[in-house]
């Protein structure tokens, strides 16, 4: 019988249970994803290895051309790592080299340490092994969809164990939802691209969303990535893998170390898609960068504050975006951003160039409290190179920060479906809707000096409660009333005691 999607899940986080306590949360996905994902490539390399055998025999049924995945090394498929009990640490360790080593394109996938780990023994992992050996992974028992639907909650899951830390590499998916919603219409052969990636998130659920609302094939995009943590970026790598997608994830800093680059040209490689959520106000290399080689940071003679890259960001994935004078074609983004950005004053000159270039398309207010690691109230700010006609020199103002858009969990705000649907609807229709959305022109953006906060554009106070003219009127007879009766009890109390 087939495992449904949450028995998968629920099956996979147990895996923490195993190790609890034995490793410190923040390092669960360290140890445990990569054995999931081990698990899955080995089930479907038996199953794809048994076909090849049948139709080419067994001194072809190896070869590299014929697997769609990456090849397990002889001696260590998951039943030969089931099979060992002492020092089950130094057979996994062995175990990743050996795939990476016959897999060249997986290099730096596997990080963890499994000797390091002391308290992981032979008992908790043969235990974690085995507890992964209940249910088969390859394509025929659980379609890559589901897997990569439960591998994505999984990750969830340990940010959500991690707390304020593990939101450095997790997006809640309602907010990368909207972000690839404001951004779609996706076609084949298209590149999307997240300079901030993360575990992935943001190209995972763009993939989804081609295949499952516009009937796409993901197979047919291209998504790239750059992180600058090595281990999830390692992360990042798996979860594109496990989804199916073509795709590559290279590590460094985007801002110092952009690594999707034409060095031919000393451009930056432009993309139809930018999806990303970067860090809000982190520090950035500016004074490695003032003479930057690809011209990013040109809004402005003065670059951004050291400690606050927020515009460094901005800068960096507008010049990622395609242009119609140089690739025949526009780009846009969704860009995660916290408020400040909007109005900070001394950031008004890098706010003015954006605008009178025309590529801001739209800015969504969110409500706070939507992030592990961050409070603040959040926007997305949309950029496009090649606005429609009818929405040149215009920017829509959308403001979702109200209660009708999201609702309070435990430890968080989340937006709605019908919130984000309200958001998407106003926005492809380009309305104007009281105390919601409005298009600003560019004019009178210019009169505000290029401030962009909703507040000026969207009347987003509370309406008054409309006054009954006729009832409070009734009200104000009745305690009339009930006051001259009161008058006249006391009246004759006065009188009674002879006082004047």
């Amino acid at each position: 019988m087939p495992i449904s999607l949450n028995k998968l899940e629920s099956h996979l986080f147990k895996c923490a249970d195993i190790i609890r306590d034995a490793v410190d949360p923040t390092d669960y996905k360290e140890y445990i994803l990569p054995l999931v994902y081990y698990k899955s490539i080995s089930d479907e390399f038996e199953v794809q290895y048994e076909q090849n055998l049948e139709e080419y025999g067994e001194d072809f049924a190896r070869r590299e051309n014929l697997y769609d995945i990456p090849i397990v090394p002889e001696g260590y498929l998951w039943d030969d790592l089931r099979a060992v009990s002492d020092n089950v640490d130094q057979t996994l360790n062995e175990a990743f080299d050996a795939l990476v080593e016959e897999n060249p394109e997986l290099q730096g996938v596997f990080r963890a340490d499994y000797i390091e780990a002391d308290a992981l023994d032979d008992d908790r992992l043969g235990r974690l092994v085995e507890h992964l050996s209940q249910y088969d992974l390859d394509r025929d028992s659980v379609p890559p969809d589901m897997l990569g639907e439960a591998y994505m909650d999984l990750v969830r899951h340990f940010a959500e164990e991690e707390g304020k830390s593990g939101g450095q590499f997790f997006t809640p998916p309602h907010i990368v939802n909207l972000c690839v919603r404001l951004v779609d219409n996706f076609e084949d052969s298209e590149t999307f691209h997240d300079p901030t990636v993360g575990s992935g998130g943001m190209l995972i659920e763009a993939a989804r969303y081609y295949r499952k609302e516009q009937g796409g094939d993901p197979s047919k995009l291209t998504f790239t990535g750059q992180e600058i943590n090595p281990d999830i970026a390692a992360i990042a790598k798996m979860n594109l893998s496990i989804h199916g997608l073509d795709g590559e994830i290279r590590r460094e800093d985007s801002l110092s170390k952009p690594a999707f680059t034409n060095d031919a040209e000393n451009e930056l490689t432009r993309f139809d898609r930018v999806l990303a959520n970067f860090p809000f106000s982190a520090d950035w290399a500016k004074d490695d960068l003032q003479d930057d080689p690809y011209g990013r940071f040109d809004w402005h003679e003065k670059l951004p504050r050291a400690d606050r890259g927020d515009y460094a960001f901005i800068m960096h994935m507008a010049k990622q975006l395609k242009r119609p004078d140089k690739d025949g074609t526009g780009g846009k983004a969704a860009i995660v951003i916290p408020h400040g950005v909007l109005f900070r004053k001394h950031e008004q000159r890098y706010r003015k160039p954006m605008l009178e270039n025309d590529m801001v398309e739209a800015i969504v207010g969110l409500p706070e409290n939507l992030f592990q690691n961050n409070s603040i109230p959040s926007a997305v700010l949309v950029l496009n190179t090649d606005k429609p006609e009818e929405r040149e020199d215009e920017v829509q103002f959308i403001h979702a920060a109200d209660e009708a858009f999201y609702e309070e969990l435990s430890n968080q705000n989340e937006l709605t479906e019908n919130g984000l649907d309200h958001i998407v609807k106003n926005f492809r229709e380009w309305a104007t809707e009281e105390r919601v959305s409005r298009t600003v022109s560019l004019d009178e953006i210019r009169e505000n000096d290029y401030n962009l906060n909703i507040a000026l554009y969207v009347d987003t106070t509370e309406p008054e409660e409309e006054i009954d003219v006729e009832k409070e009127l009734a009200e104000l007879r009745e305690l009339q009333a009930e006051r001259n009766e009161i008058e006249a009890t006391m009246d004759e109390h006065m009188e009674a005691l002879n006082y004047e």
